[in-house]
């Protein structure tokens, strides 16, 4: 029930921009401009996890970017997710391709997008799963771009895990390891050797990720990289991935 009083409030209520204010505006050009994917770049955290994937980011995880993912993620603002969809979109073909700058349409073959989940206890609260919402959204845009994409939620959490809030990359890894799999039916998604593209909304130490990829291997999935809509800088608004700023997740 509240998923879905969600998605009217977010449909027809005015509301000011969810990035930075702007009167009676979802999203101001500005801050949709913030997630633009133009300039989606590889990214890694700082140390480097063991099995980390390739991955690329749409934008920094400060300011307006930082808004909107928490308005979408926490307040269940769900009229943002085509425009952090089209975010994720475009790093997702930057994975596609190998890091090249090319369109949807030069994709290729199929592409499957595995979101990373939420703990249940999380969805509950929120009234939704955000990342999965994401994954949907994005493999809309690249279809429409003329790319074969879908999203396809196989990742299920064998056990509990703890809020990773306050834990450093060595806690997160612990506390994820071992806590993904993949069902036995799924492996025939992939089975002609169709690419995984793992999503998230945000990277920071990499260790969701790290686990994702290894529960997919583990499956018999064929990982090409993973896909994020952001990621942390230390100097918070310093630009994109890719630009000289110092960060913690490091580009380039």
């Amino acid at each position: 029930m509240r998923g879905w009083w969600q998605e009217i409030a977010g449909l027809v209520l005015p509301a000011d921009c969810a990035g930075c204010g702007a009167a009676r505006r979802v999203l101001c050009e500005e801050c949709r401009e913030e997630l633009s994917a133009r300039s989606a770049r590889r990214a890694w955290p700082d140390p480097v996890p063991a099995g980390l994937p390739r991955v690329y980011a749409a934008a920094w995880y400060a300011d307006a970017v930082r808004s909107v993912l928490l308005a979408h993620k926490e307040r269940g603002a769900l009229v943002l997710t085509e425009a952090l969809g089209g975010a994720l979109a475009g790093a997702v073909c930057r994975v596609a391709t190998g890091g090249a700058r090319r369109g949807a349409r030069g994709l290729g073959g199929p592409l499957l997008l595995v979101p990373v989940p939420s703990a249940r206890r999380a969805v509950a609260r929120r009234g939704h799963d955000p990342v999965r919402r994401l994954a949907v959204a994005a493999a809309g845009v690249l279809r429409r771009s003329g790319a074969e994409a879908r999203a396809v939620p196989v990742l299920r959490q064998r056990r509990a895990v703890a809020d990773q809030v306050g834990l450093d990359g060595r806690e997160r890894r612990a506390n994820v390891a071992g806590a993904l799999a993949v069902p036995a039916w799924a492996a025939r998604l992939w089975a002609g050797g169709t690419v995984v593209v793992l999503v998230d909304d945000l990277m920071t130490t990499g260790a969701s990720l790290v686990e994702a990829a290894r529960a997919v291997g583990a499956a018999g999935g064929r990982v090409a990289g993973a896909a994020v809509v952001a990621v942390p800088p230390r100097e918070a608004g310093r630009g994109r991935p890719g630009s000289s700023g110092r960060s913690m997740a490091r580009s380039w």
